[in-house]
């Protein structure tokens, strides 16, 4: 609970509601370590933590673009309904916050309206999960994808990242939930294809979708070299 008592600690609300807080972490990790008694695997989401807003910070690979329309909704459904769903973030040891993996728009909505703010005091419900950097980008792609709502340059910028993280096709794949061709179009839109144009690679056997995605690209880019996979 150390961490979550000096986050509280660095808010700006007065001692009473710190320490409000403080008590509410402390009963949700208690009820938390019940529920560990009844389940197979640890649910993150049975440990909510409200965390001073100014220990939460978003991260710089969220591809998901959201209108102003749709932002405005956002804003209605938290003033009408409040907070139904927590933020997802990892927390960085160095920087002492709480970095986001899902729910950049829940938090940029507390920062910009000051009666959402003030409702909670400055507090944001957060679920911490523990993961590397190639899985912290790969669940914020699931968490977009899986609301159907994700920026093709975004995703490239991702791609991109993983490949360089030394992620394989196959794993980029798996994780982010995406066809071959998918795969080979963002290889493409980020330019890493280019990048290695002229290295030399084993020859490996390809699966017939890979085959047929290369003869798709190679008709629709005459006279570039087709990208590995």
């Amino acid at each position: 609970m150390k961490r979550t008592q000096d986050s509280l600690e660095k808010s700006g609300a007065d001692k009473d509601t710190r320490e409000t807080y403080e008590r509410v972490n402390a009963l949700i990790a208690e009820a938390y370590d019940l529920l560990q008694e009844v389940q197979d695997s640890p649910n993150p989401v049975g440990r909510v933590q409200w965390l001073p807003i100014e220990q939460v910070q978003a991260n710089d690979y969220n591809p998901n673009a959201v209108a102003r329309q749709e932002m405005q909704l956002l804003y209605t459904s938290i003033s009408e309904d409040g907070y139904t769903q927590p933020v997802v973030a990892i927390w960085d040891e160095e920087e002492q916050k709480a970095i986001i993996v899902d729910g950049y728009h829940r938090y940029t909505t507390m920062r910009r309206y000051a009666d959402i703010h003030g409702s909670t005091q400055g507090y944001l419900p957060v679920v911490l999960i523990d993961k590397p950097i190639a899985d912290r980008i790969a669940s914020t792609v699931r968490h977009n994808r899986a609301r159907g709502k994700h920026s093709v340059q975004g995703m490239g910028s991702l791609v991109f990242q993983m490949l360089e993280a030394g992620e394989t096709d196959a794993e980029i794949c798996n994780k982010l939930g995406l066809e071959v061709q998918e795969l080979v179009r963002l290889k493409h839109i980020t330019g890493y294809s280019k990048l290695f144009a002229d290295v030399e690679y084993s020859e490996v056997t390809l699966a017939d979708t890979q085959l047929e995605e290369k003869a798709k690209y190679a008709r629709e880019n005459p006279g570039e070299k087709i990208p590995r996979f």
